[in-house]
């Protein structure tokens, strides 16, 4: 389903990684390792579509990324290791915002229940500005809920700034994902304990140049 070959990726006079290339289908979980500054975030926003890499070229279902564009983006999910969440809004509009943004139709029952998923049920009408790292990531988190016919999750850190409870959730989310057929794209700098799941790692320390 996607794949990507002979990737580079150059950031100023610096080359984070080059000759990168893997092919992963339906059911399979890519983990992406390496320290900080290694070209994680940035191999994540290749994937996307939404950075152009020096070299190579990234295929969904065969075809070029560059030539899809909004019929690829229909078919993912991307969760950045920012959560994107605006302070203004409460915890309710801000996943209701993010989905509509995203091209999704979801109702506020749709969202009040992703939002109780992730232990959120307490905050729905808090507005974010009062809610804590953890609880912020959660909101965005709850977008996933929300995402389950989508093909291709990519997510940059997914278990930053959660507790045990939650990172225990997201890693069975993760799984059940994978199992129904989709394909998972995630960085971390934690232990994957995902059940069952067909599970590749690139550790990106190796093509840091």
């Amino acid at each position: 389903m996607l794949e990507a070959t002979n990737l580079e990726c150059v950031r100023g006079d610096r080359t984070l990684f080059s000759k990168l290339g893997f092919t992963l289908g339906g059911g399979e979980l890519l983990r992406v390792a390496g320290a900080n500054g290694s070209g994680k975030t940035s191999l994540l926003r290749i994937l996307c579509g939404l950075l152009s890499p020096a070299q190579g070229e990234v295929l969904w279902r065969g075809s070029s990324i560059s030539s899809l564009r909004e019929e690829y983006w229909k078919e993912i999910v991307y969760l950045g290791h920012s959560n994107a969440v605006k302070d203004g809004l409460t915890a309710l509009e801000n996943l209701m915002v993010t989905c509509t943004l995203a091209g999704m139709k979801v109702d506020h029952e749709q969202a009040s229940a992703a939002l109780r998923c992730f232990g959120l049920a307490e905050c729905e009408a808090l507005p974010a500005k009062v809610l804590s790292q953890g609880q912020r990531r959660r909101v965005s988190l709850a977008r996933l809920i929300l995402s389950k016919h989508l093909p291709l999750w990519i997510l940059d850190e997914p278990f930053t700034a959660l507790d045990a409870a939650a990172v225990d959730y997201m890693q069975t989310l993760i799984a059940g994902h994978v199992a129904r057929g989709a394909t998972v794209v995630l960085t971390t700098h934690q232990e994957v304990r995902i059940a069952s799941a067909t599970m590749v790692t690139i550790d990106l320390n190796a093509r840091t140049i």
